[in-house]
């Protein structure tokens, strides 16, 4: 099991992880410690528990909006994909149509 010493707001947390996650755990506490920074400027230092829940809040708030964008895209693709086989459905009966025009102007133009 790895361990990862990682800095928010100035203060060492000692964070396990998984072995070759070391890196993942490093990074995302280092965007936990940019949102964290950010409150900290807004707000003051206001405790660090209630700076650290404030990061977790809008950090949430984030995800659930980037959950409902995901959902939106998901249905907007069902959307297209639906027009898409119903274009070529009306495609192919075009196709179809043309080829039996093409049959009876063949048979027009014979002797």
């Amino acid at each position: 099991m790895g361990e990862v010493t990682v800095t928010v707001n100035g203060r060492l947390y000692p964070i396990g992880c998984d072995d070759g996650e070391e890196e993942q755990v490093e990074r995302l506490s280092g965007v936990v410690d940019v949102r964290v920074r950010e409150l900290a400027a807004l707000v003051g230092q206001v405790g660090e528990a209630r700076l650290l829940l404030m990061a977790a809040l809008t950090m949430a708030d984030d995800l659930e909006g980037a959950q409902r964008d995901l959902q939106q895209l998901r249905q907007d693709v069902a959307v297209l994909r639906q027009e898409q086989d119903s274009a070529k459905t009306g495609a192919d009966a075009l196709l179809g149509l043309a080829q039996k025009l093409e049959d009876i102007a063949a048979k027009l133009e014979a002797p």
